[in-house]
């Protein structure tokens, strides 16, 4: 009888709790009930979320990223796997738009099942999101590439599939919306980004919740296809000023 040792499975059995085991901790799959809840105070779609020009523009940028990311993405894997053995890429659901959940995509920069040692580790921020800055589920390579911002780069396939675009609030996890006060939902009235206020103004020096809601909130006033052009070209200067990100 030949094993199957990857999904705890047997050939000619298929042990299909073993299988579902196995695929939860390779691509953390999150249980229904833990899914984002619909925005609960039923807002009205900020205009960004349905701009054609916008979509546009996301579309021509995930296309040049995913090019890009065709690219850095072998060296970027070797050393992932010398560093530490796992999987090249990370994924985690996420909450967009109204609170629709999606599955957002990283290079990993973690230790893997770090997610279960989320308890040890001290949270340095106030409020509703979670940063330490020497967090020791980070590894060595982790840090180079949360530092250049290069861990982010596999979301340019989230903004083609449009759960994301290039500009937006900074996505929610599953366990920071469960904590949401009815006003915080302000800021999932537009899709998630992978820059925006937050990035181009201290992205890891912001240590407090209240204050992220304050930028995205100011983004959804200021917004305009031109402010779009404006933050995506600063963002390249934050990428590169590394002290804001490590």
């Amino acid at each position: 009888m030949t094993s199957l040792p990857a999904f705890g499975l047997q050939s000619d059995r298929v042990d299909a709790n073993g299988l579902l085991n196995s695929l939860d901790s390779t691509l953390d799959i999150v249980p229904p009930h833990h899914f984002c809840t619909l925005n609960p105070l039923d807002r009205h779609i900020h205009p960004s979320a349905t701009s054609w020009l916008k979509r546009l523009i996301d579309i021509v940028g995930a296309l040049v990223g995913l090019a890009i990311v065709a690219i850095i993405a072998i060296p970027i894997a070797i050393a992932i796997q010398l560093d530490s053995s796992g999987p090249i890429f990370y994924s985690q659901m996420r909450c967009g738009l109204n609170g629709r959940p999606f599955r957002m995509w990283k290079f990993r920069s973690m230790v893997v099942g770090a997610e279960k040692l989320k308890h040890t580790v001290r949270n340095q921020a106030q409020g509703h999101i979670f940063k330490n800055k020497n967090d020791p589920r980070v590894t060595a390579v982790g840090r180079f590439l949360r530092c250049t911002s290069l861990d982010e780069v596999p979301q340019f396939w989230n903004v083609l599939k449009g759960d994301m675009s290039l500009v937006g609030t900074r996505p929610p996890t599953v366990g920071e919306v469960e904590k949401y006060h009815p006003y915080h939902w302000e800021r999932l009235n537009v899709k998630p980004g992978i820059t925006g206020e937050w990035q181009v103004n201290g992205r890891s020096q912001i240590q407090d919740f209240e204050e992220v809601v304050r930028m995205d909130l100011a983004y959804q006033q200021k917004w305009s296809i031109l402010y779009d052009i404006t933050l995506i070209l600063r963002t390249f200067g934050a990428v590169l000023d590394r002290s804001s990100a490590c």
